[in-house]
């Protein structure tokens, strides 16, 4: 590690798990029922005191906000990091998990599921989620592939397309499914951290750990991939088992926040941009820094979502696009973050 990144290591990081700090701490305090800020610390300091019984705020925090927030911030590192992989194998600065049809087949698999009535542990959601997750992705590399090597352009295009068919399935599955299983179907398609699965945030935890820990010490072979598969392979990098390698581990930690959370846009497109406008495209210090910072966006996405219209609360998915897609567009106007 350089003597430049590592002052930017020492500087960045540090500042944006603060900016997930708080940005926690206000998402666990804010809601329609009010907590003041004496009252949350004096919560925190005395878990075992006082307001511990299963009623007032302390069942509010701890029973129903807090596994939220802890949701949000692993489900927005997953498609942050997934997103800046994405980006940096297939050199392309529109790649991210739902642009590439990903998190559509992951929807599918995981809508299969739910509208099946399918029950056993918290594992066989993710599991199907995992498998349309991966079969998207072939599918999308083979059709961006079968003229030669894929332009930034077809991969895209082959992702919308595959991502609209996920889509139309999803819906014919719906249109014969019964009421009960629809409305929560829906829901869930428009990405929200109300409801998730039962049992399924030990597991989300899990993986996203496990997930992110390979991808940020893999920042160096990252770097090299990014350069294109000619140069990394005149370098010495063996270029298949390592791209396969990071394409599957970005897939497991998408399948397994669409599965959490439902779909949620923009999150892995717009963070890895705005960060490398910022702090440059080193990987080493890129992925770690994508992951909070999405951890973040997406923790205070979920506060708006709940807080901007009460006593109403808007699906995240809905919020993250109102407020990603003008920001994309003001990115590719000024031509910031594109991959060098």
């Amino acid at each position: 590690m350089t003597g430049t990144l590592r002052r930017r290591t020492v500087t960045v990081l540090p500042s944006l798990a603060l900016l997930l700090a708080a940005s926690c701490i206000v998402a666990v305090k804010t809601g329609q029922v009010d907590v003041s800020w004496v009252e949350l610390r004096h919560l925190l300091a005395n878990p075992g005191q006082g307001d511990g019984q299963a009623s007032g705020p302390w069942r509010i925090i701890v029973g129903l906000r807090l596994p939220r927030v802890i949701l949000g911030a692993a489900v927005g590192a997953s498609l942050a990091s997934a997103g800046t992989v994405f980006q940096a194998i297939l050199r392309n600065p529109l790649a991210d998990p739902f642009l590439l049809g990903l998190s559509g087949g992951a929807s599918l698999g995981a809508a299969l599921v739910i509208l099946g009535g399918v029950t056993g542990s918290a594992f066989l959601l993710p599991a199907a989620a995992l498998f349309g997750a991966l079969l998207a992705l072939l599918t999308v590399l083979r059709v961006a592939s079968a003229s030669g090597s894929p332009s930034p352009t077809t991969l895209v295009l082959a992702g919308v397309m595959v991502s609209a068919f996920c889509a139309s399935m999803v819906m014919l599955l719906t249109s014969i499914s019964s009421s009960v299983r629809v409305h929560g179907t829906l829901l869930w398609m428009m990405g929200s951290l109300a409801s998730p699965p039962p049992g399924i945030l030990p597991l989300v935890l899990i993986v996203t750990a496990g997930g992110l820990f390979y991808l940020c010490v893999s920042g160096h072979h990252l770097n090299l991939l990014s350069l294109g598969e000619g140069p990394a392979r005149q370098i010495g990098v063996d270029v298949g088992p390592i791209r396969w390698r990071l394409l599957f581990g970005s897939s497991l930690l998408t399948a397994v926040a669409v599965s959490a959370s439902g779909l949620i846009g923009f999150v892995g497109l717009v963070v890895p941009h705005a960060l490398r406008a910022l702090i440059g495209a080193d990987h080493r210090l890129l992925v770690p820094a994508s992951a909070l910072a999405g951890a973040a966006a997406l923790v205070l996405a979920d506060c708006g979502a709940r807080t901007l219209l009460p006593p109403a609360e808007i699906p995240v998915g809905v919020v993250t696009a109102l407020f990603g897609a003008p920001f994309f567009l003001v990115l590719l106007r000024r031509g910031k973050g594109w991959m060098r």
